[in-house]
C-alpha cells in the first residue's frame, strides 16, 4: 500500500522537475515516511542522460528533508510536548520522561540527529524526539543537514552511475545499508567510549 502510494506521489510530482523533488522529499521526511530511492535514484539516472542537473538534484532533495524534519521537530516541540504534559501519564509518559529526554538531548543530541538521519525507519522520526526535547534549533539543523545529505547523495549517485538497472540497485542498497548501520554501531561505540572516559 504505501509503495503504491509513493509511486503515484512520484509520477504525479516528478514532473514538477526541482521543486516536485524538494516536495516529494518534504514529504518524506516528514508525515509520509515512504522509501527515499523511489525519488532520488530515478532523478538520478535523468541526471546521467543530462535532463537534470546533480547539484539542484541535491539541493532540491537537502532542502525538502530539512523542511520535512522541521515540521516533526515544531510540531513535537508546540504541539506534542503540551500533549504529553497533560496526557502523557494515560501513556505512561511522566514530566520527569520529557525531562530526562531534554536532558538527554542537551547532551547528546548532535550524535542523535546525525546517525537516526542515516537509518532506515528511524531517519524520518528522530525530528519528533528532538522537538519533544526542546534540542537547540541550530544543533538540530546542523546535524540533520549533515545526515540527510549523505543520505540524498548516495542514492542521487546510486541512480547516476546504475541508471536503469533495479535489480542492482536493490543489491547495492541492501549492501550499502548494512555498511551505514555497521558504520554507525562503530561511530557510536567510539562515541561512548569517548564520552565514559571523560566522567
Amino acid at each position: 500500500m504505501l509503495k503504491e502510494l509513493a509511486q503515484f506521489l512520484v509520477e504525479q510530482i516528478f514532473q514538477f522537475g526541482y521543486p516536485g523533488i524538494f516536495a516529494l522529499m518534504a514529504i518524506e521526511s516528514s508525515f509520509i515516511p515512504f522509501p527515499s530511492e523511489v525519488v532520488l535514484v530515478p532523478a538520478g539516472y535523468l541526471a546521467s542522460q543530462e535532463k537534470m542537473s546533480l547539484g539542484m538534484i541535491f539541493l532540491s532533495a537537502i532542502s525538502g528533508s530539512m523542511l520535512g524534519a522541521f515540521i516533526n521537530y515544531y510540531l513535537a516541540y508546540f504541539v506534542g510536548r503540551k500533549f504529553l504534559q497533560k496526557f502523557g501519564k494515560y501513556f505512561f509518559i511522566s514530566n520527569s520522561t520529557l525531562d530526562k529526554m531534554e536532558t538527554f538531548f542537551q547532551k547528546h543530541g548532535a550524535i542523535s540527529t546525525f546517525t537516526g538521519r542515516l537509518l532506515p525507519g528511524i531517519r524520518q522520526l528522530i525530528s519528533i524526539p528532538a522537538g519533544l526535547a526542546r534540542m537547540n534549533v541550530f544543533t538540530f539543523a546542523i546535524f540533520t543537514a549533515l545526515g540527510a545529505g549523505i543520505w540524498s547523495l548516495i542514492l542521487i549517485l546510486l541512480g547516476y552511475f546504475i541508471g536503469e538497472n533495479q535489480e542492482l540497485i536493490n543489491q547495492y542498497l541492501k549492501q550499502i545499508t548494512f555498511l551505514i548501520l555497521i558504520l554507525v554501531i562503530m561511530f557510536l561505540f567510539i562515541y561512548y567510549k569517548i564520552k565514559t572516559k571523560k566522567v
